[in-house]
C-alpha cells in the first residue's frame, strides 16, 4: 500500500460537509490548515498556537538564564550532585579497590605514552591526575577514566613534533574549543567520521608516517640491541599470557558454590592479570636495579626525572630561541610567537578534540548498558579536564577503552575512582621517581603494544561484508592512508570519504512512482520523493518528476511526506518545474507539504497548488475543459532511466482502486 493511500483513503467517498480535521488520517496530523488549500500564505493550528505563547512569554535571554539554575539543569551540568548524596561505604571501598588497581596501570602507561608524544617521562604522569579530578566532578560515565592514550599521544606528537610547549599550548587550545563544542552542541560531528616499536628494538628511527618509520628504522637495522629487543619481546608475551590469564577460573561456574580457597585464587589471578603493566614494571625495575648497581645493566633506562609536582601556571604563550650544542648533539630551538605557534599546529586544533572526542565516546557507549549518553557533558567534562592539565603543565588527556575496561573489571562503582586514580599519582611523583629511572625501555614499549595491539577492529570487517560492503570502503582507506601518509593526512581522508559517501546518499533519493485512480474513475500518477530537498539532491529529483511526467498527460501529484526541509536552492529548481508544468497545461499538485517548507517557496512567489485532504484533492485531480487524459502511463516498467537512477526509482505496478 502507498504512503499517499495509508494518508489518504480514496476508498471512501469524503463528505463536503465534514469537518476539516475529520478528513485527516491519524498519521498525517502534523499539521492542519486552517485556510483555503489553494494558497500558499497558510498557517498550522500548532504554529499560530507557539506564536500567542511567544508574544506573552519573556525574552529568550531571561528564560536561558532561568534554565540554567533550575534543579534539573544544575544536575545534568554538575553530574557529582546526583551520585554524592547517595555515595555510601560500600561505594568508598569498590572506588578505592579499583582507583588503586587502575593507578598500577596509569603510572606505567604515561611513563611510556610521554616517549611517544617525544617528551621526558615525566610529562606523561604531569597528564595524568588533574583529568581525573575534574572528571569526579562534571563526568557522566563512572567506567570512564580520563589519561593519555595510544591515540591522543599520537596525534600530540604529530601536531606539537615534540616540543613540549607546543603539547601544552595544543592541550589548552583543545579544551577551550572542546567546550566550545559543547556550548553550540557539535556532539554530531563525531558522526562524520571514522612509534613504540623503535624502542623495542633499540634501533633509531625518523618519519612522518607509519611506513617512513619502518623504513628508516630497517637502515639503522645493523645498530640493533640484542639485549633490549630481548627484554623487549619477552615483556610483551609476558603481557599477553597474564592478559589471557585473567580468563582462567577455578571451581563451578556459580560463584556461590566455590570454597573460599577458590575464590581467593581467582581474585589473586584476577588481580594480577588487571596489573599486569604494574607487575611487569616493578619486576623488571628491581632487576635493572641489581644489574646497575653491579655495573652489568645491558639495558636502556628510563632516565632521571624530577621529583614532585609540576608548578602551576599558565600555559607557554611563545618559545624562546635557544643556542644548539654541537658537542652534546642538542640542536639549536628556534623561537616561535603564539600564533606561528597556533600556525603550526594547523587543522590539528580540529582533529585532535574530535579524534578525543571518538574516544571518549567509545568508551561511553561500551558501558553504557541502555544510559543515555550526555555528549554535551562529556565534552565539557574532557575540555575543563584538558585546560587544567596544561595549568599543570600535562599533554591532551581524554577517556581511553582499555583503562577504563580495567576500572569497570575492578569494580568501581561512581566516578570517585577517578581521584583515587589521581591520588596514587601524585603521591608516585612525589615519592616514586627516582625508582622510576631505572624502567627499562623495552619495558614501556612493550606495554604501549600490548595495549594497542587489541584496539584493531578486525571483528566488523566480517558483518560488514556481509551487510553492507560499501562500508568497508572508507574503513580501508583510512587504515591505508595512516600507515602511508602522516596520521593527520589519514584522518582527513577517511573524514572526506565519508563525507563523500554521505553526500552522494543525500544526493541520490529514492523517487518512487504509482499510478493511481481515485472513486470518481480519475486517474493520476503519483511520485514520493524518500528525503527532503536540498542543493544535492534537488535538481536529480526535478529530472526525474519532468521525466516520468512528461510520459503522460495525467494529473501529477508529489506525495510530500518525507519532505520535510528545503532550502533556496530547492525553491528555485521547484519554481522552475512549476513553470514548464505550466506551460504544457500539465497539473502538478502537492499533497502534504509542510507549512516551513511552503513559507521557503513564499520567497519567490511561486504559485503551488497544495492539497492536505481527500477533498481537496478530488477537487484539484478534475480535468479542466479541452484537456486531453487520454495518453497514461500503460506501463510503469517502459519509463525510460538514465544511467544510475536505477537505484533511486521505484517502479510500482499500476493500481486501480475500487469505486464504493
Amino acid at each position: 500500500m502507498s504512503t499517499l493511500e495509508n494518508e489518504v483513503t480514496f476508498r471512501k467517498q469524503a463528505e463536503v460537509s465534514q469537518s476539516l480535521e475529520a478528513q485527516f488520517d491519524s498519521s498525517s496530523t502534523d499539521f492542519i490548515l486552517i485556510t483555503d488549500h489553494r494558497t500558499s500564505k497558510s498557517k498550522s493550528l500548532e504554529q499560530l498556537e507557539a506564536a500567542k505563547q511567544d508574544e506573552s512569554s519573556p525574552s529568550c535571554c531571561s528564560r536561558y538564564v532561568r534554565s540554567i539554575f533550575r534543579k534539573k539543569n544544575l544536575k545534568k551540568r554538575l553530574p557529582f550532585l546526583t551520585w554524592l548524596p547517595r555515595y555510601n561505604r560500600r561505594d568508598c571501598i569498590g572506588d578505592l579497590l579499583a582507583g588503586f588497581t587502575v593507578g598500577l596501570t596509569v603510572i606505567p602507561q604515561g611513563l611510556a605514552y610521554s616517549g611517544v608524544v617525544g617528551l621526558p617521562p615525566e610529562y606523561g604522569l604531569y597528564g595524568a591526575f588533574m583529568g581525573c579530578f575534574v572528571y569526579v566532578l562534571l563526568g557522566t560515565c563512572k567506567d570512564s577514566t580520563i589519561g593519555s592514550t595510544a591515540v591522543a599521544s599520537l596525534m600530540t606528537f604529530q601536531f606539537a613534533q615534540g616540543s613540549w610547549q607546543r603539547s601544552v599550548l595544543l592541550t589548552f587550545l583543545t579544551g577551550i574549543i572542546e567546550i566550545f563544542m559543547a556550548i553550540f552542541k557539535l556532539g554530531c560531528l563525531v558522526e562524520f567520521v571514522s612509534g613504540p616499536m623503535r624502542s623495542m628494538l633499540g634501533v633509531k628511527s625518523d618519519g612522518d608516517s607509519f611506513l617512513e618509520t619502518w623504513i628508516s628504522m630497517f637502515k639503522d637495522i645493523e645498530n640493533i640491541r640484542v639485549a633490549d629487543t630481548c627484554l623487549g619481546f619477552g615483556c610483551l608475551f609476558l603481557l599477553l599470557a597474564m592478559r589471557s590469564l585473567g580468563r582462567v577460573t577455578i571451581g563451578p561456574k556459580d560463584e556461590s558454590r566455590r570454597n573460599g580457597f577458590e575464590r581467593v585464587f581467582n581474585q589473586v589471578i584476577k588481580f594480577l592479570a588487571t596489573s599486569r603493566n604494574a607487575s611487569i614494571v616493578i619486576i623488571f625495575t628491581l632487576i635493572t636495579m641489581h644489574l646497575d648497581a653491579k655495573g652489568t645493566n645491558p639495558f636502556r633506562l628510563t632516565g632521571h626525572i624530577p621529583k614532585g609536582m609540576p608548578t602551576p601556571s599558565w600555559p607557554p604563550f611563545s618559545i624562546e630561541a635557544q643556542p644548539g650544542n654541537a658537542t652534546a648533539g642538542i640542536p639549536p630551538v628556534p623561537g616561535q610567537n603564539f600564533l606561528e605557534m597556533v600556525q603550526s599546529m594547523g587543522y590539528g586544533l580540529l582533529i585532535v578534540p574530535i579524534m578525543a572526542l571518538l574516544e571518549t565516546m567509545s568508551v561511553c557507549k561500551a558501558f553504557a548498558k541502555g544510559r543515555q549518553i550526555d555528549i554535551t557533558q562529556e565534552m565539557i567534562a574532557c575540555g575543563v579536564g584538558n585546560i587544567a592539565t596544561s595549568v599543570f603543565s600535562g599533554y591532551r588527556c581524554n577517556g581511553g577503552l582499555a583503562r577504563s575496561a580495567v576500572n569497570n573489571a575492578s569494580g568501581c562503582r561512581t566516578n570517585m575512582s577517578n581521584l583515587y586514580i589521581g591520588i596514587i599519582v601524585v603521591l608516585a611523583l612525589n615519592f616514586l621517581t627516582e625508582y622510576f629511572a631505572f624502567i627499562p625501555k623495552a619495558v614501556l614499549a612493550a606495554i604501549i603494544i600490548s595495549a594497542v595491539i587489541f584496539q584493531v577492529q578486525y571483528q566488523v570487517v566480517t558483518p560488514m561484508w556481509r551487510s553492507k560492503r560499501s562500508d568497508l570502503v572508507p574503513g580501508i582507506l583510512a587504515f591505508v592512508t595512516c600507515l602511508v601518509l602522516p596520521l593527520e593526512i589519514g584522518i582527513m581522508v577517511a573524514i572526506g570519504v565519508n563525507l563523500l559517501f554521505i553526500l552522494y546518499y543525500a544526493a541520490r533519493p529514492k523517487v518512487t512512482l504509482e499510478q493511481l485512480e481515485t472513486q470518481q474513475g480519475i486517474r493520476f500518477v503519483k511520485i514520493t520523493p524518500d528525503r527532503c530537498l536540498i542543493f544535492p539532491s534537488v535538481e536529480f529529483v526535478r529530472n526525474m518528476v519532468l521525466k516520468l511526467g512528461s510520459k503522460s498527460t495525467l494529473p501529477v501529484v508529489i506525495d510530500c511526506t518525507y519532505i520535510y526541509a528545503a532550502d533556496f536552492t530547492a525553491a528555485k529548481v521547484i519554481s522552475s518545474m512549476v513553470d514548464d508544468f505550466r506551460v504544457r497545461r500539465q497539473k502538478i499538485i502537492f499533497f502534504n507539504l509542510k507549512p516551513s517548507v511552503v513559507s521557503i517557496f513564499e520567497g519567490l512567489n511561486t504559485r503551488l497548488v497544495l492539497c492536505y485532504n481527500t477533498h481537496a484533492l478530488n477537487q484539484e485531480l478534475r480535468p479542466e475543459e479541452g484537456q486531453d487524459l487520454t495518453r497514461s502511463l500503460d506501463s510503469l516498467e517502459r519509463v525510460e532511466t538514465g544511467p544510475g537512477t536505477s537505484e533511486c526509482v521505484s517502479m510500482a505496478s499500476t493500481l486501480s482502486l475500487a469505486k464504493s
